[in-house]
Order: C-alpha cells, then sequence, then structure tokens
C-alpha cells in the first residue's frame, strides 16, 4: 500500500493495520459464473459484493442521520464511492466491516451491488479498537460520543491514558478532560450531546464538585445563553469563599437529606434546598430563572 493511502485512513488506525500488510492469500481456488472472484489481494482495493459484507457488531456508532445519507447516497450515484471501505475477511466470500459503515449504507441507498474495499485482518479485539478510533476521528462527533469512546477502549482495550492518547495522538490532558465529562450529571452530558453546551461551559462546569451547583449553573447557560466567559465568571463567583452571618446558623443537612436534596436538582434540573428549621420542620426552595422555567417545574411536577 502506498504512503498516500496509508495515511488516508488516520494515524490511530493506519498502525494498527500495518500488522497485516504482510499476509499471504491463496490464489489456487476457483470460482463459478454465479459467484464473485474470490479476493486474494490483502492490503490492495478490491470490488466486493455488498450482500457478502456484514456490519460491524462492534461498531460504537448505533444512529446515522437519514437525511446526510440520503446526500451521500445520491453524490454516490453521480461521483461513486471516492473512498473505499475497510473490511475483514470471514471465509472466501463473506466479510466484515472495519470502518466505513455510513458509506456502506449510503452505497445500499445508491443501488450499488459492488463496493471497493481495502481487505484487512484482524482479531474481535482489534476490531473494536479500529472502529472506536474510526469513529473518533470523525469530524462531527461531539464530546460526549468522544468520551463513551474513549471509555471503551480504556475498558475493554486494556488501555491506559497514555496508551490511548497514542493510538488516538492526543495528549493525556485532552484525553482526561474528555473522560471527566462522564462524571457531570446526565442533564448536562444530555445538552452537551446535543450542542446547547459547548465544550469550554463543560470544562467549567467541571471544575465545581457540587453536582447540584453543576445543575443549577447549567440551567442559567441554557436559560440566559451564557458565554463560556460569563459561565467561568459565574463558576468563580460562586466558588469563593461565603461569609458566615453572626447569629445561630440553620441546622447542617444529613446524608440522608443530602441525598434527597441532589435527586430533587437532578429531577427539576434546578438548584434545590432543603432548609431545616428543628423538630423536624423545613423547607424546600426551588429557584426558577424565568416563567417559562416556572411552567417547567410546574409541568414536572404535574401542576
Amino acid at each position: 500500500m502506498s504512503t498516500e493511502k496509508r495515511n488516508a485512513l488516520g494515524r490511530g488506525l493506519s498502525a494498527l493495520l500495518n500488522d497485516s500488510e504482510n499476509v499471504q492469500s491463496n490464489n489456487n481456488k476457483k470460482t463459478t459464473a454465479s459467484e464473485s472472484p474470490e479476493v486474494n489481494d490483502l492490503g490492495s482495493v478490491n470490488e466486493i459484493k455488498l450482500a457478502e459484507i456484514e456490519v460491524n457488531p462492534f461498531q460504537p456508532r448505533t444512529e446515522f442521520d437519514q437525511d446526510a445519507l440520503k446526500e451521500l447516497s445520491e453524490s454516490i450515484k453521480l461521483q461513486g464511492l471516492i473512498q473505499p471501505i475497510t473490511v475483514r475477511r470471514l471465509n472466501a466470500h463473506s466479510y466484515q466491516l472495519i470502518s466505513g459503515e455510513r458509506r456502506f449504507r449510503a452505497s445500499k441507498l445508491a443501488g450499488l451491488t459492488q463496493i471497493p474495499a481495502y481487505i484487512r485482518t484482524a482479531n474481535d479485539q482489534q476490531m473494536l479498537e479500529m472502529a472506536l478510533i474510526e469513529n473518533i476521528q470523525r469530524e462531527n462527533l461531539n464530546a460526549i460520543e468522544v468520551a463513551l469512546s474513549f471509555q471503551r477502549m480504556i475498558d475493554e482495550c486494556s488501555l491506559k491514558q497514555e496508551e490511548l492518547g497514542e493510538r488516538v495522538s492526543k495528549n493525556r490532558s485532552t484525553v482526561t478532560n474528555y473522560l471527566r465529562l462522564l462524571k457531570l450529571p446526565p442533564a448536562i452530558q444530555a445538552s452537551i450531546r446535543d450542542g446547547q453546551l459547548s465544550m469550554g461551559h463543560a470544562k467549567a462546569l467541571i471544575t465545581i464538585e457540587d453536582p447540584t451547583k453543576q445543575i443549577y449553573i447549567h440551567q442559567h447557560i441554557i436559560q440566559e445563553g451564557l458565554s463560556v466567559r460569563k459561565t467561568e465568571e459565574l463558576v468563580r463567583d460562586m466558588q469563593k469563599p461565603q461569609v458566615k452571618k453572626e447569629g445561630k446558623q440553620p441546622e447542617s443537612v444529613s446524608f440522608q437529606l443530602q441525598k434527597i436534596q441532589d435527586d430533587l436538582a437532578s429531577k427539576f434540573s434546578s438548584r434545590v434546598k432543603l432548609k431545616l428549621a428543628g423538630q423536624g420542620k423545613g423547607t424546600i426552595e426551588i429557584p426558577f430563572l424565568s416563567e417559562d422555567d416556572l411552567s417547567r417545574i410546574l409541568e414536572i411536577m404535574d401542576w
């Protein structure tokens, strides 16, 4: 394979595939007119029947934008498939996708019966690692998808963060920042996934340890459209030490009540506060940021 082709696969992916360059194929088998020619040139581009290719069971990507697929299929109809997919051979006329499922699906929509493909050899762990790396290298991947892929590579491929960084050409601090996103409350992760929060917003929220405070600031960001700079200022203000007022201090919240407070904050996506007045009495405060936010909270309360 030429250097140009190797680079096209991405540094991490091509590094995994190098070991299969020297695999020798058997050229002695014959085919009938009803069969597609048996492909033996591992490492080269070959035309393979779509019907002989099965999807990668280790594919971390589960959703494909249907409009984008249709757009790509129309391009394929006019120009053909420019970038080959990558497969591994299961037997003489059966292959499994390593990377390129989007191109594979779009080619089917375009009505193609054959598709250009690189053929490689890979075991199951290599398949998983290559699929994850190919997934990470997509330009439109959101930060949560990247973080989940990083975590899978660590868990399922037994990699350390330094090794993972080498695989995906990122330094350890970048890898760590992505992985820390997975410690944020689910509501915040969903906002990052849906594009409501940027990586800059997320980095600011990560510096806060209290989930209820994270959710409170998250609501401010969404409701008021805060910039990353404004979010960082709000986080700094919230982290400033509070001056204790003179007089009797409210009773501290027990661990059990703290958990209730955190659960309510997660349920309402707002900073809920329990205040105890003694003898089992107290109040619950749920702040709202606007009339719309109040309506949202009341709807959750089924009011």
